[in-house]
């Protein structure tokens, strides 16, 4: 059976069909569907389309079937082109008769609307609360850090020396923004579509309003052509879970790179690391790796989306099938990065005397040099003209060393000589949302309110799956 069958009068091509199912992959939109049918079925109630005991023996049929499908026990059949249509077969056949009404004043186009606006909303909550979950380690393991120090870098050359503590927070200030993004857009497309029908809405007294009530929306629909034909809220989703999973890819780069030989700042878990087939000596970083890889994927998605829904005319087309697919993947992709990478960066070791061998390097003091002049009166660009020329004598063959030029010079002397000390010029870092210890003090204070300020905002959404009547 079909749901067009008394249109057409001959059985649709099996090459159509294995175009067209979708079953095979939006059958996890099944505890969707069914809440947002039982929503359905108390509006026709309340508009006096059905009785109050069919709309009982409906969604009974619906919890029913609901059970089966959570079980496993459900069985589809051949005719069943995707989640929506077995869904109502069975309570078809679970309630002969009555279970026919499901689908009153409701098309397919606002039904999978409203299913995948539910299943957005909950999915965005629960990755926002494992990227919070992930801050939470880097802020923890920024505590744990103390006055640790390391270079900083710019073009991947050494910058200037900074608490370990502030690299880590500035991973976790771009989580903390992925998480803003994706809370902002769970409430921007927290509207119903349900109640649009195919396109017009419906003859029949429905209560739109009523059911947005009922499943948590904040609202519903002001056009029904754009309630069924708008994707925005997928496009939205697609590129914020890419930017999470780019920012994670950063984090994993600094993880291949700082577990190499060559840097040795930090020691993977054996428990989150690989070995090779060939290699006894190997530990290889794959989850980094692979968190690294997977940004290209996550940002495909968006491009390839964007491409789909850029020369649709209104309302609903079929080419909007291809909304779930990336959808479900960018999801479940960003959900297992998350994880994987909380545990890695939990139990990975940092080795806090490479971090300050690497940073004893002299050049990482030009700027506090630079400084010092200035606040002995030198014009800044002269301040760093003359700082550049010892770096660049000392950089020589045979020169002498920044700090022997430093000494010997009239403007600085002794008295600059302690700058060379990285653990110094870190200290004095004090300016608001510098690298030093006074002011990563107070942010990291400013961080941890705004982590649990996200984390209400999250709980918030969770919370609106519990609001169904």
């Amino acid at each position: 059976m079909t749901l067009w069958e008394g249109r057409l009068g001959s059985e649709q091509a099996p090459e159509l069909m294995e175009l067209t199912e979708s079953l095979s992959f939006d059958r996890r939109l099944a505890p969707e569907d069914a809440r947002a049918s039982r929503a359905h079925v108390r509006g026709l109630a309340r508009g006096g389309i059905i009785t109050a005991g069919e709309a009982a023996e409906i969604i009974d049929a619906l919890d029913q079937a609901a059970r089966e499908l959570a079980d496993g026990a459900f069985t589809f059949a051949r005719g069943d082109e995707d989640i929506h249509t077995a869904l109502e077969r069975r309570v078809a056949e679970i309630a002969p008769g009555v279970g026919g009404k499901l689908h009153t004043g409701r098309s397919r186009n606002d039904q999978v609307a409203t299913d995948l606006r539910l299943f957005a909303r909950r999915e965005l909550a629960v990755v926002g609360g494992l990227a919070l979950d992930l801050s939470e380690v880097l802020a923890a393991r920024a505590e744990d850090a103390g006055g640790a120090y390391l270079p900083g870098y710019t073009h991947l050359q050494r910058a200037q020396c900074v608490l370990l503590a502030h690299h880590l927070l500035a991973h976790g200030w771009a989580l903390a923004r992925d998480v803003d993004r994706i809370v902002t857009t769970a409430r921007r497309l927290n509207v119903s579509p349900l109640g649009a029908g195919a396109l017009a809405g419906s003859s029949l007294p429905l209560d739109p309003e009523g059911t947005a009530a009922d499943l948590g929306f904040d609202s519903c629909f002001e056009n029904s052509m754009d309630a069924v034909g708008d994707r925005d809220f997928v496009a939205e989703a697609l590129f914020d879970l890419a930017l999470l999973g780019v920012h994670l890819s950063r984090i994993a780069e600094e993880i291949v790179l700082w577990s190499t030989q060559e840097a040795g700042f930090i020691s993977i878990a054996d428990t989150f690391a690989t070995g090779s087939s060939m290699l006894p000596q190997k530990k290889n970083p794959d989850i980094a790796e692979l968190v690294r890889a997977k940004a290209g994927r996550l940002l495909g998605h968006v491009a390839g989306f964007l491409a789909t829904l850029k020369g649709l005319p209104l309302a609903y087309n079929r080419d909007l099938q291809e909304d779930k697919e990336p959808l479900f993947d960018s999801v479940d992709t960003v959900r297992r990065e998350l994880v994987a990478m909380k545990g890695l960066i939990a139990t990975a070791t940092f080795n806090l005397d490479r971090m300050s061998e690497a940073a004893s390097d002299e050049g990482s003091a030009a700027t506090d040099l630079a400084e010092y002049l200035v606040s002995e009166g030198v014009a800044f660009r002269e301040a760093h003209r003359v700082v550049g020329s010892l770096v660049r004598e000392a950089s020589t063959l045979g020169g002498a060393s920044i700090a022997d030029l430093v000494r010997a010079h009239p403007l600085l002397g002794e008295r600059a000589l302690g700058l060379l000390d990285p653990a110094v010029g870190v200290a004095r870092r004090t300016s608001p949302g510098a690298a030093g210890p006074a002011a990563v003090a107070r942010q990291m204070e400013r961080f941890r309110e705004g982590i649990a300020s996200y984390r209400r905002r999250v709980d918030d959404l969770l919370a609106l799956d519990d609001r169904e009547r």
